[in-house]
C-alpha cells in the first residue's frame, strides 16, 4: 500500500535537492532549442531509470541492522546538506545537439544527458537513503520520480521565470536545511 506521507517526504526532499542542480539547467537549455514534449520524454525516461537503480540500492540497505542503516543514512544526509551549501555555481552542460528535430533524436539527447549527468548524483543517493530509511520502495520511488519529473518540467518550460522569482541560493539553503533535519532525525534514531 502506498503511504502518502512517505511519498510527500520523498517528493519534497528530492524536489528541493534537484531544483538547483545542473540537470535542471540542461533541461532548460534543451527546452529552449527543441520541442518541450520531446525533451521531457527523454529526460523523464532517464529519471525513471535512475530512481529504479536508487530504490534497488536502498532496498539492499534496508536488509542491514536498523541502527546501522539509520547512522549511515544520517551521515549521507549530512554530506548531502554540506554538498548543497558548499557547491559552487555550475554552468550549463554542453550537449551535443541532434541534427534534426525528430522525436527520437531529441528525446535520446535528453535521455543520454540525464543518464550520464545524474548517475551517482545527490538526488539518486538521497532516493536510496529514503528507500532504506522508510522501507517503502514504492512510495519513495513514486515520490522521487514525480519530484524529478516536476523539476524537469519546470526546467524545460519555465526555468527562467522561476529563477527570476526565487533565488537559486534560497532554494539551495532550504534543501540543505531539510536534509540537515533528516540527518539529525536519522542520527537520533540510530543512537536512541
Amino acid at each position: 500500500m502506498i503511504s502518502f506521507s512517505i511519498l510527500a517526504i520523498a517528493f519534497g526532499v528530492v524536489f528541493l535537492a534537484e531544483l538547483p542542480d545542473k540537470t535542471a539547467l540542461a533541461g532548460l537549455m534543451l527546452g529552449t532549442r527543441y520541442r518541450a514534449s520531446y525533451v521531457f520524454a527523454g529526460v523523464a525516461a532517464a529519471f525513471a531509470v535512475h530512481v529504479g537503480l536508487a530504490i534497488a540500492a536502498g532496498s539492499v540497505l534496508s536488509l542491514l541492522p536498523h541502527r546501522l542503516v539509520q547512522a549511515f543514512v544520517g551521515v549521507l544526509f549530512l554530506i548531502g546538506a554540506a554538498m548543497l551549501l558548499l557547491k559552487k555555481g555550475e554552468g550549463e552542460e554542453a550537449v551535443r545537439a541532434p541534427k534534426d528535430q525528430s522525436f527520437w533524436k531529441v528525446s535520446a539527447a535528453g535521455f543520454m544527458l540525464i543518464l550520464v549527468a545524474e548517475f551517482g548524483d545527490l538526488t539518486q543517493i538521497m532516493t536510496a537513503n529514503l528507500a532504506a530509511r522508510y522501507d517503502d520502495p514504492v512510495s519513495v520511488g513514486i515520490g522521487a520520480v514525480l519530484a524529478l519529473w516536476a523539476v524537469a518540467g519546470l526546467g524545460i518550460l519555465g526555468g527562467r521565470t522561476l529563477m527570476k522569482r526565487v533565488p537559486l541560493r534560497l532554494v539551495t539553503k532550504v534543501a540543505a536545511v531539510v536534509m540537515g533535519a533528516l540527518a539529525a532525525f536519522s542520527l537520533y534514531e540510530a543512537v536512541a
